[in-house]
């Protein structure tokens, strides 16, 4: 079956991400925003709760060891309870985990903190992966993946200003400016959460707001979008071959990701020999500006030409070199230059790679393969810190960060191997050989 678009199936699709996809983009901001922003507190809490350079980095990656273990089991619960109820349930409770950070009182306590962190955000991303392939097809849904992802841009845009603007101008009143950061952010989180309680939907069946002949139209294209996709069981996802390359390449990307985010604030400031705060907060936005614009240029491209995997290669391979480039100088604006094409391949890529498991795997199995991928290519962001902190002691700091690149193209050669595999590229719908 051919890719086929229909003004109907586009008018509908119009409709949906008008409805959803604007508090699925603040969703995922806030995720973003809760799970990095002990960038900016770095050094406050190695001063204030006398946490080490390599505490930091353990403690920094720990939230994925929390996020790993109960990915699956989330994800399963999502399709059984339905999006609703577990998507707030998840923002609820990491909204309150990143409260009770305030109480971190030294390395023990900043480790618990972390590791519940991801235990309560735990299923959230591949959630949201899994419940927009609920209401998107497959033609349209790069572009949807791609507005979602616009919460990483925007957490980083609005969310350094805020994190920034806290740490300078918050009062000295029963709490640090540290731990005014974490309460307020934190508070948000809950309040969305609830809200999402009674707004979202949990399948198109479900969406008042949709007639009974938008949901036949939509119905009808994702049953086509998922027609030759192998239907797992939650067994069979742990001995595919195909399941497992998609771990590997989302483990590079994640790894990619938070070698860079958990660092820039301070490498901006040790640049510019000055302390965090509002002013590194400006220029740690400038690479998600450009990101912002990236995003629903290239993924749109991406659909429109088929060419999924195309541009996954592509946009890793950006961000691996993009990368390495960056840790050659020590001035501001070659440094900004090159951190924001890296940050704009490793963003990009994600909304594309996606849509690849998503075509090719459907039903429960689909749930838990997603789950997998999720949970442990998130273990990348375990591995990053850690690994280029260890690194970077032992050969010197600019290593680190070209380890980590070096890395993320062994992710680029699996995905020109998987491109042999899908033949999503070539304009036949779903079709793949395990």
């Amino acid at each position: 079956m051919k890719y086929l678009k229909s003004a109907e199936l586009e008018l509908v699709c119009k409709k949906i991400s008008w409805r959803i996809l604007p508090l699925i983009v603040l969703m995922f901001c806030l995720s973003m925003l809760d799970r990095t922003n002990i960038g900016f507190v770095k050094t406050h809490i190695e001063i204030d709760a006398g946490i080490s350079e390599a505490a930091y980095a353990l403690g920094a990656g720990i939230f994925f060891i929390g996020y790993a273990l109960f990915e699956v089991p989330s994800n399963l619960l999502l399709h059984k309870l339905g999006a609703k109820i577990w998507l707030s349930r998840i923002m609820i409770t990491w909204g309150l985990v990143t409260m009770a950070m305030i109480f971190i009182q030294g390395e023990t306590s900043f480790y618990i903190l972390r590791f519940l962190l991801g235990l309560s955000e735990a299923g959230f991303s591949p959630g949201i992966i899994l419940y927009l392939s609920y209401f998107f097809p497959a033609i349209y849904r790069s572009k949807a993946y791609g507005i979602y992802q616009m919460g990483v841009p925007i957490a980083f845009i609005f969310g350094s200003l805020i994190s920034g603007f806290i740490l300078d101008y918050a009062p000295d009143i029963y709490f640090k400016n540290w731990q005014w950061m974490f309460l307020i952010e934190g508070s948000i989180t809950v309040l969305v959460g609830i809200f999402c309680l009674f707004y979202l939907d949990s399948h198109p069946k479900d969406a008042k707001w949709l007639d009974l002949k938008e949901k036949n139209i939509l119905l009808k294209y994702i049953e086509n979008s998922n027609s030759k996709a192998k239907d797992y069981s939650v067994k069979d996802i742990f001995k595919s071959f195909l399941v497992w390359k998609f771990v590997f390449v989302y483990f590079c990307i994640q790894l990619s990701v938070y070698g860079v985010l958990f660092y820039l604030p301070n490498k901006i400031a040790q640049i510019l020999e000055i302390n965090v705060g509002f002013e590194v907060g400006i220029l740690n936005a400038i690479p998600w500006i450009f990101v912002f614009v990236a995003l629903p240029t290239f993924t749109s491209l991406a659909d429109k030409n088929r060419s999924w995997n195309l541009y996954a290669i592509l946009f890793l391979l950006l961000a691996s070199l993009s990368m390495i480039a960056s840790t050659f100088t020590e001035n501001l604006i070659p440094f900004l230059f090159f951190i924001s094409l890296a940050a704009i391949g490793f963003i990009v890529i994600q909304p594309i790679f996606w849509n690849l498991p998503t075509q090719v795997l459907r039903g429960k199995g689909a749930a838990a393969a997603v789950a997998l991928i999720g949970s442990l290519g998130n273990l990348g962001g375990f591995v990053a810190p850690n690994l280029k902190t260890y690194i970077e002691s032992h050969f010197g700091v600019q290593f680190g960060l070209i380890a980590l690149a070096l890395i993320a193209v062994l992710g680029v050669l699996v995905l020109a191997h998987l491109k042999n595999t899908l033949n999503l590229d070539k304009g036949e719908e779903n079709g793949f050989k395990n």
